[in-house]
């Protein structure tokens, strides 16, 4: 099963997410980017175990395989921007620890934009923090940046985007974020209340979209700040 593609370093749990029968992820740009930003920069609990953890404020860091999966949806997609020699952008909703953030970085490599939208301050500063273990360069730079806002709306500052990555469940298809994907790009999001879907949604052209059910989850609810600090 996928949750027992754990190991007892950040090498060896990247090594099992790709070689174990699970092969999570095939993509030799996943696998460079997990390789090179340590969970354990970004959990104090257990972080190389495949599994989700809390990271205060009623947030989790999502489990290593369900991070693997997002990375290698949105691998082609961000791939295929690099390549094309333009500034790739890349938003990623609910960006918590900001671990997914700084893996989405690297992906797109030095000339990339990629945004973090977190609605909570503490998970703003604490991302932060993380972030300039080992990657400050990239906070430095501006190549990628953490935002204190209401992801929901999206960060149509440096819309349209290649790839989009939602790191909670939404109740229903997010559009404000779907009219932020670029022609030809590409989002990851779950969707869905008592059952959710992890889908894949690809922008055809400026009103047609594409979806594919990845597998189903169980996300922590897309919801304001209000309601999450209450639950």
């Amino acid at each position: 099963m996928a949750w027992r593609s754990h190991g007892r370093t950040n090498a060896d749990l990247v090594r099992n997410l790709e070689t174990s029968e699970n092969r999570i992820f095939t993509s030799p740009r996943v696998r460079e980017a997990m390789l090179a930003v340590d969970r354990g920069d970004f959990t104090k609990i257990d972080p190389y175990q495949d599994s989700p953890q809390g990271i205060g404020c009623r947030a989790t860091i999502s489990a290593p395989h369900m991070h693997a999966a997002a990375l290698e949806a949105l691998s082609e997609t961000i791939g295929n921007a690099v390549k094309s020699g333009q500034e790739c952008r890349v938003l990623d909703v609910g960006s918590g620890s900001g671990y997914l953030t700084a893996c989405l970085a690297v992906m797109a490599g030095p000339t990339s934009k990629v945004v973090g939208i977190e609605h909570i301050g503490q998970l703003v500063n604490d991302s932060l923090a993380n972030l300039k273990k080992h990657h400050s360069d990239m906070l430095a730079s501006g190549r990628l940046q953490i935002i204190e806002g209401d992801g929901r709306v999206g960060y149509p500052q440096l819309a349209p985007y290649d790839a989009i990555h939602v790191g909670a469940a939404s109740p229903q298809m997010p559009t404000d974020l779907i009219s932020q994907l670029k022609i030809g790009g590409r989002m990851v999001v779950p969707v869905g209340v008592a059952e959710q879907r992890f889908l894949q949604v690809d922008r055809i052209n400026e009103t047609d979209i594409a979806t594919k059910t990845l597998m189903d989850v169980i996300y922590v609810p897309l919801t304001d700040k209000a309601a999450q600090m209450c639950r």
